[in-house]
């Protein structure tokens, strides 16, 4: 554990810049316990100040850069694939569409302190349109805020910090087991959290080849498009005759929905395993619908299968 110490002294930059920029791609790297630490180290005089604040704003603008173009090449259908990728639950991409929507570029200086949220933010900024040359002012701006405020803590609680540090360099390698301890119990949780969420919103759905023959058939369901503004921006089109109410909006209006009474009611979005939509039905199915149904794939899906569409 020593050894591991002067390691972290040694190459405090290159540490900072890899968990960092290992951060912002999604790993799960406690980058700001990274920066925490330096901030004490920082406070000895052992590690350059302006290295280290470069290295993280660095990292951060290369691994947010690089999911904003991702997002802004290929939308919502890269917001999907990442949800499949990483272990957080796949209402991320709902609250990061929304903290976008409400504060613009502001919301990616608070995206960095919201876990999940913070992955999705940089692609989702792509998606909505956001331009290069405001992403990089905002993210460079979110960059020196987030890590000025973890290199303060560690800077603050610099004494404390060291002595833990030189605790876990007399521990040796029970400090190193415990730390691997602690990583892995994070990845189980992270885990079990998203294997959580995923059972909350599982429920039977119906395809696109099922909703349309419903459509056509004596007795159409009420389609909800529960879309939020910022998905609307990205993709005006909707399947003809569906109304347009978000999630929050059913939680809150459900008294203004039309009359659905023994009507099928199916709702789309173009999140992630159609988690809103999912979300959207249960609130139906609490206040009495008979059947509400997500559309598998949602809109992506309803327009890939060559079915025709309008604009909201």
């Amino acid at each position: 554990m020593a050894q591991l110490m002067s390691l972290l002294v040694q190459n405090a930059i290159a540490i900072v810049f890899a968990a960092s920029f290992a951060a912002r791609l999604g790993l799960p790297v406690p980058a700001a316990a990274v920066l925490v630490v330096s901030g004490a180290l920082l406070a000895a005089g052992n590690v350059s100040v302006v290295g280290v604040v470069l290295a993280a704003v660095l990292a951060n603008l290369l691994g947010d850069g690089a999911w904003f173009y991702a997002g802004r090449r290929f939308g919502y259908r890269f917001m999907r694939l990442l949800c499949r990728i990483s272990l957080s639950p796949d209402s991320c991409v709902r609250r990061g569409e929304s903290l976008i929507g409400r504060w613009g570029g502001l919301s990616l200086v608070a995206a960095k302190f919201v876990p999940g949220v913070s992955v999705v933010a940089p692609p989702m900024a792509g998606a909505l349109g956001m331009s290069v040359w405001r992403f990089i002012g905002f993210d460079i701006g979110a960059a020196l805020i987030w890590t000025g405020v973890f290199l303060g803590l560690g800077w603050a609680f610099r004494e404390q910090i060291q002595e833990v540090l030189a605790m876990l360099a007399q521990a040796g390698g029970i400090a190193t087991l415990a730390l691997v301890v602690v990583l892995a119990v994070m990845l189980v949780v992270r885990y079990w959290r998203r294997r959580a969420f995923m059972r909350l919103t599982g429920m039977s759905r119906i395809t696109v080849d099922e909703l349309h023959d419903l459509l056509a058939g004596e007795a159409p369901p009420l389609v909800i498009d529960v879309r939020g503004e910022a998905g609307l921006q990205v993709d005006p089109r909707r399947i003809p005759g569906a109304l347009s109410y978000t999630l929050k909006a059913l939680q809150q209006r459900h008294g203004e929905l039309p009359v659905i009474g023994g009507r099928d009611v199916v709702l789309y979005c173009n999140c992630p395993n159609e988690v809103s939509a999912a979300q959207a039905a249960r609130v139906l199915l609490a206040r009495g619908a008979r059947r509400a149904l997500p559309l598998t794939g949602g809109l992506d899906a309803w327009v890939a299968s060559g079915r025709p569409t309008s604009l909201h």
